[in-house]
């Protein structure tokens, strides 16, 4: 990581889903995430990269923060940028990253030199964070569905210690796959539910929080040949 702004608190919210994407009719989770900012309005950039920055889905994210009291924006990689991809990124509260295909967002962002601008944001106090991919790039690795047919092992931006696991219970072979890739030699890690997100500050884990009473986090480790899923206490935001 490179060097940090004295005094600043860095600040990472990692969704295994949910959000104005996936919840379209609870607000909850993306209020949690913006009120980290701690910004009277802040800046929100939606960053689709693991998308193919789809259009349809930068539509909903301006429609929906309609009811957020913040002011958006979006970073495309496969349209014209912004003059200076630096001086955008670093003038937001907040870098709000969506879901999709994980290894074309690392790819894309490293050929762009994204994920370094991304990383001296995070430094100078930008708050980061997204669903599904959005949730898992921060993490040193994780588990991703971005080669079809197969849930496989990813490298990621190694800005939170150990593993990432989005969509627990969302999908049906998420979890066996991410016990098992764990027992292979996966580093340990966090598993979210869907509608669920561990919160992070200075890479230290602060806590978990979900937007329904019935959706939870989980640290998930080997022990010898077994796997031992800790539940961790998760608060309802509603």
């Amino acid at each position: 990581m490179s060097s940090t702004t004295t005094n600043v608190t860095r600040k990472i919210l990692a969704m295994g889903g949910g959000g104005f994407s996936m919840e379209p009719g609870n607000l909850i989770l993306d209020n949690f995430f913006f009120s980290i900012a701690k910004k009277q309005k802040p800046e929100v950039c939606f960053i689709g990269t693991a998308s193919g920055d789809s259009q349809g889905y930068i539509d909903r994210f301006y429609d929906y923060m309609k009811d957020h009291d913040v002011t958006p924006s979006h970073l495309s990689l496969f349209k014209a940028p912004v003059g200076s991809l630096r001086d955008f990124v670093l003038s937001k509260d907040v870098l709000y990253v969506g879901g999709g295909n994980t290894r074309n967002l690392m790819t894309l962002w490293r050929e762009w030199g994204l994920d370094k601008i991304i990383i001296e944001a995070y430094n100078s106090g930008v708050v980061l964070g997204g669903l599904s991919a959005g949730g898992l790039c921060w993490f040193e690795e994780g588990v991703t569905d971005s080669i079809p047919g197969s849930l496989t092992k990813l490298s990621c931006m190694n800005l939170i210690e150990g593993s990432f696991c989005p969509h627990y219970d969302g999908e049906i072979d998420r979890r066996p796959s991410y016990q098992k890739l764990i027992l292979e030699g996966l580093k340990p890690g966090y598993a979210c539910d869907d509608s669920a997100a561990v919160y992070f500050e200075n890479e230290k884990f602060v806590e978990a929080v979900s937007s329904i009473s019935t959706a939870n986090a989980f640290f998930v480790k080997a022990d010898g040949g077994n796997i031992l899923e800790e539940k961790i206490p998760t608060r309802f935001l509603g």
